[in-house]
């Protein structure tokens, strides 16, 4: 295994970004403010002179040790039976060969089996306790990823009557009990659609955005312009067991295209993937909207049908050009290093959310 040693690095932070800026190459924009993987991942190019997928399972992996924000990697995001499951993918733009892990259980290091199954396998994704198989055929340790804070946390959970949760049209109602569920009939959906059960389009009690579901999703691009997108993330807080979000689907947590660009993205998982943003964003690029625009189009239309979920997305052309857009939150930063700064700066940027 290749090492690297990260050398000391300045916080840049530009609070209000309404254009889109140059940064010229080589290139790192990584979701929030995970400043540590944004520099591994950009001197895993400089100074380790690694391949760029190899850059971006070194930045995503950075996040899975350090648990960022408690979304990423193992111990947080306990689902309904308090287990924490792992998804990650990484898109290479230039073959447009994709790895993807979803559900993943007991190993830590989702990015890095997301890269076995890009380079060892011709399939693009692989579930739940397969893909834990797969991990362990190809050398990874099988552990628990729980700890004390998602014991915790799961149990406070419970002891609340399982608020907030992901049920729907059930008896009993999911909004006071735990269950276990029966679906309603259709004619008593239909009879009460307008009282007293959820609004499908209101997704305000989940609470995502910073320390709920906060994906790292990350963009890498070398001087040559190579061109990679991947994510991590360890999915929704309480989610049904088995429940996969748009972290793993390509085209909705990343897409990247090293003849256009690459876009990311991160929130409320399961109204994202409706929409495939990332994939909306590099069309929009293609067809000539710069990234702020192209950023802003894609957020649009998922906020025109669910007007309130949160979620953001970083935006970047081939040459560096990059942006953001959000929705839902007061404001969303994001974390860029790239070749207008030394190997140990990385910006903080901020964009307000429409």
């Amino acid at each position: 295994m290749r090492r690297l040693c990260i050398v000391s690095f300045s916080v840049l932070i530009i609070l209000t970004v309404l254009e889109p800026i140059y940064g010229g190459l080589p290139l790192v924009a990584t979701t929030w403010r995970f400043t540590n993987a944004t520099l591994r991942a950009y001197q895993s190019l400089t100074v380790g002179e690694f391949d760029p997928i190899e850059a971006l399972v070194e930045g995503c992996s950075v996040c899975e040790r350090e648990q960022c924000d408690g979304t990423v990697g193992f111990g947080g995001s306990p689902d309904e039976n308090g287990e924490t499951t792992l998804d990650a993918m990484l898109m290479d733009g230039k073959t447009m060969d994709i790895g993807a892990v979803a559900a993943l259980r007991d190993v830590k290091h989702a990015a890095e089996v997301a890269k076995y199954v890009l380079r060892n396998t011709k399939h693009t994704l692989l579930v739940g306790s397969q893909a834990t198989e797969f991990a362990v055929m190809m050398g990874f340790k099988k552990e628990s990823l729980q700890t004390d804070v998602s014991k915790n946390m799961w149990s406070a959970w419970k002891n609340n009557h399982c608020q907030p949760n992901f049920w729907k049209n059930v008896i009993p109602s999911p909004s006071m009990s735990c269950g276990p569920y029966e679906p309603v009939s259709a004619n008593t959906i239909h009879r009460t659609a307008d009282s007293s059960l959820e609004n499908p389009t209101d997704r305000s009690d989940f609470g995502f955005g910073q320390y709920n579901h906060d994906t790292i999703s990350m963009i890498v691009i070398n001087e040559e312009g190579h061109v990679v997108a991947g994510t991590s993330t360890n999915g929704a807080r309480h989610k049904i067991p088995g429940r996969v979000g748009d972290s793993p689907i390509p085209g909705a947590g990343a897409y990247a295209d090293s003849e256009v660009g690459a876009a990311v993205a991160t929130g409320d998982g399961d109204v994202m993937m409706r929409f495939l943003p990332s994939l909306l964003a590099v069309e929009a690029m293609r067809g000539g909207l710069d990234p702020v625009e192209a950023g802003k189009q894609a957020i649009g239309r998922i906020a025109k049908y669910y007007p309130s979920f949160a979620g953001g997305i970083v935006v970047v052309t081939k040459d560096g050009r990059y942006g953001a857009a959000c929705h839902g939150m007061e404001e969303f930063p994001y974390s860029v290093a790239d070749g207008t700064v030394s190997d140990g700066d990385v910006r903080v940027l901020t964009v307000k959310c429409q």
